[in-house]
């Protein structure tokens, strides 16, 4: 009796999930470089230095601006995946633990397969489903504990930011990018468009900045280069390439980073932050491969018609 097992994913594959990956990685980053290096109290215009200057240097690079309807589309997307989830992030990393604020962004692979069926018209697979919610087990095992706490006002925004970007995930999926656009172009516009989209509300809320010193200059410099203009080139390139149920699970690798950035500052972890650790990383990498067909380790010749996975005009096939 012929048995089959998860189809592993081909090099050229492998090469595109290990670039994208190194986005939500970077992202990992935020919790420590907001509470270690920014000064306190102004997450918005944290968002807001985190985005326009990264925006704007890429537009002078690329030289290009929307044409059409793109005009609208780069007004949407940069409003949910910059112009909301950077402040709603840095006010979850502000009032929450970095793990509590890792653990509401790791549910974002499910709230992608959801938005998915509606949007995409695409059902994700009860494979997908199974790993999407070990993926959120593995890191609530990691980061939660009896010493965690948690605000309202942070937990809400940490589910806001997460739901903006699963939104924008989504919809990066459905509308593509324009012929012959490049991920930093594409990048450059939402940055700036979440830039400008933060810029009144800083000045409204805020008023006026705080002192930048040197250290809180290094974590600017640090947040929009590799965890902005870089990190959503490489993001906007994976989710172009990529299909949704192998580049959304990779936002796990962000609460993942902040845990090991917390033992590189003095943390430790216990057997069953191990166990969840392992198994977040187990989910991670069952995403990446396609799921076996159980019908055959029963002796079933006809395989279960697959639903086709969605896909954009032009995007390639791993």
């Amino acid at each position: 009796m012929q048995t089959s097992t998860a189809r592993a994913p081909a090099p050229r594959h492998a090469a595109t999930v290990a670039l994208t990956a190194l986005a939500p990685a970077s992202w990992g980053t935020t919790y420590a470089v907001t509470t270690e290096l920014l000064p306190p109290g102004h997450p918005l215009f944290a968002g807001l230095m985190r985005a326009l200057p990264a925006g704007l240097l890429a537009l002078a690079v690329t030289r290009v601006l929307p044409r059409g309807d793109w005009w609208w589309k780069a007004a949407v997307l940069g409003t949910l995946n910059i112009g909301a989830l950077f402040p709603l992030l840095f006010v979850a990393a502000e009032r929450l633990p970095g793990g509590v604020a890792g653990t509401l962004s790791a549910v974002q692979p499910l709230l992608v397969a959801a938005l998915a069926i509606g949007v995409l018209h695409h059902r994700p697979t009860a494979w997908t489903w199974t790993w999407g919610v070990l993926g959120v087990v593995g890191v609530g095992l990691v980061v939660l504990g009896p010493q965690a706490r948690l605000d309202a006002v942070g937990v809400l925004a940490g589910l806001g930011g997460t739901a903006g970007m699963a939104a924008g995930v989504v919809l990066t999926k459905r509308w593509g990018r324009p012929a012959g656009i490049g991920a930093m172009t594409l990048a450059g516009w939402q940055l700036t468009v979440g830039g400008l989209v933060l810029l009144p509300l800083t000045v409204a809320f805020e008023g006026a900045p705080p002192a930048v010193g040197g250290q809180a200059l290094a974590g600017y410099l640090w947040l929009g280069g590799m965890g902005g203009l870089i990190s959503f080139t490489l993001w906007f390139r994976g989710i172009g390439r990529l299909p949704l149920r192998a580049s959304a699970p990779l936002v796990l690798l962000s609460p993942l980073v902040a845990a090991v950035v917390g033992l590189a500052l003095g943390e430790t972890l216990n057997p069953l932050q191990a166990l969840g650790f392992t198994l977040a990383l187990a989910a991670l990498l069952a995403a990446q491969f396609t799921a076996p067909d159980v019908s055959r380790l029963f002796g079933r010749d006809a395989a279960r018609t697959p639903v086709p996975e969605y896909r954009t005009q032009g995007e390639r096939t791993p």
